[in-house]
């Protein structure tokens, strides 16, 4: 048999003829073909876990939520512990640096040398001054309104458009004494780690945030 009818043979005689040789390379090819097709026409997939409820905590899963789903994939996001409170209708979120060293204080005005400060405030101060919290707060949400940056509520809402599945806890509901009209209308189901486990074991990418 030529090369050409290797390729593509026309019956089940062409492919009774071949050789063992022939057959095996034919074989490797259709399966190498058939792989390629379906890693081609597959939709991909990300599943992550929410687990805080901070203002800073809210932007990782939302941003990467509605990156992937901008980009075509299946997304679905499962709230539990204190990142349920980022499915609230209400959403009253505070940065807390305290115990986060990490965390760069910046000033989000005044002259720019100023503002190219980090201010590494220890925790011992940090939790001693009255209203840290919400100083610290009011300063992210002006430095994210300077840089252009959506708000929590914005970036929840891009996710909602793009058809992510918000998915809520539903141990945490009944651990914390929640109702569920507290909760937006648009979460997609209510379950637990055993229904959502299933659904992250076939994800392409599976995030804890």
């Amino acid at each position: 048999m030529t090369a050409t009818n290797l390729q593509n043979p026309q019956n089940s005689s062409d492919i009774i003829s071949l050789s063992k040789a022939e057959l095996d390379q034919w074989f490797d090819e259709r399966l190498e073909q058939k792989l390629t097709e379906r890693d081609e026409n597959k939709t991909p997939s990300m599943s992550i876990i929410a687990t805080k409820g901070t203002m800073d905590w809210a932007y990782p899963p939302f941003i990467l939520a509605s990156t992937a789903a901008a980009l075509g994939w299946e997304v679905s996001v499962f709230f539990t512990f204190y990142g349920l409170s980022l499915l609230k209708k209400n959403l009253d979120l505070e940065v807390s640096p305290l115990g986060n060293p990490a965390m760069p204080m910046k000033m989000p005005f005044g002259p720019q040398w100023l503002q190219n400060i980090d201010m590494n405030i220890p925790n011992a101060l940090m939790g001693n001054i009255p209203g840290f919290e919400k100083m610290a707060t009011a300063m992210m949400k002006k430095t994210t309104k300077n840089k252009g940056i959506a708000s929590v509520e914005e970036l929840r809402g891009l996710c909602i458009e793009a058809e992510v599945k918000l998915v809520a806890c539903l141990m945490t509901v009944d651990m914390f004494g929640y109702d569920k009209s507290e909760f937006i209308p648009e979460v997609k189901d209510w379950i637990g780690a055993a229904s959502f486990l299933p659904v992250a074991q076939k994800s392409d990418v599976s995030l804890f945030i």
